[in-house]
């Protein structure tokens, strides 16, 4: 299936058909739509991109193992707290993060009193992600190394053909160009 073939199918709707035919290809395209959340969710906890790869990776097994056994209304926090979740078991389990993991730290958005606080943070950073995907390509490249992968300009600059003058400013115009889009979106 194309990705561009079902963007205008929302969430919930994509979601329903799964309920519906058990298709893994309607969470096919959830997952791919989510991908670049994902990873930046794995980043900001393992600030490791190779292991970040492999979690976002495992997160989408457990979403296939998992999403038909549960009735999740929104999927995007319901797989935002899924890869959290297992960021903050993978940190708990090297002893990096030694604060208990309780029920409300694992509590899914639906579980909890404020659902709202979750519905807003994750509008913020769906928003981010379909603005990101709106930048040039040169742009999209430079940002996500920079902000998501963590690489300095010498490293992007290594990785790319683009000169360090190329990079800043790519990162400059992307981080003007993102929050335009943004502010557009709301």
């Amino acid at each position: 299936m194309s990705q561009a073939k079902y963007n205008h199918i929302d969430d919930a709707e994509l979601l329903q058909r799964f309920y519906a035919d058990h298709n893994n290809e309607w969470l096919g395209i959830l997952l791919q739509r989510y991908t670049m959340l994902l990873l930046g969710v794995c980043m900001k906890y393992l600030k490791n991109e190779e292991e970040a790869k492999d979690s976002v990776q495992q997160v989408f097994l457990k979403a296939i193992n998992e999403l038909h056994k549960y009735k999740v209304d929104y999927f995007k926090s319901w797989i935002y707290m899924v890869a959290k979740n297992h960021c903050l078991m993978k940190l708990r389990d090297k002893g990096k993060y030694t604060a208990p993991i309780n029920d409300h730290v694992m509590a899914a958005p639906d579980e909890t009193t404020d659902k709202n606080t979750y519905i807003e943070k994750d509008k913020a950073l769906a928003s981010m992600a379909e603005a990101l995907l709106q930048l040039n390509k040169e742009q999209q490249i430079c940002v996500t190394m920079f902000y998501l992968e963590k690489k300095s300009y010498q490293q992007i600059a290594d990785a790319t053909s683009f000169s360090l003058l190329q990079v800043k400013s790519y990162i400059q115009n992307g981080k003007r160009n993102l929050k335009i889009l943004m502010e557009k979106q709301s």
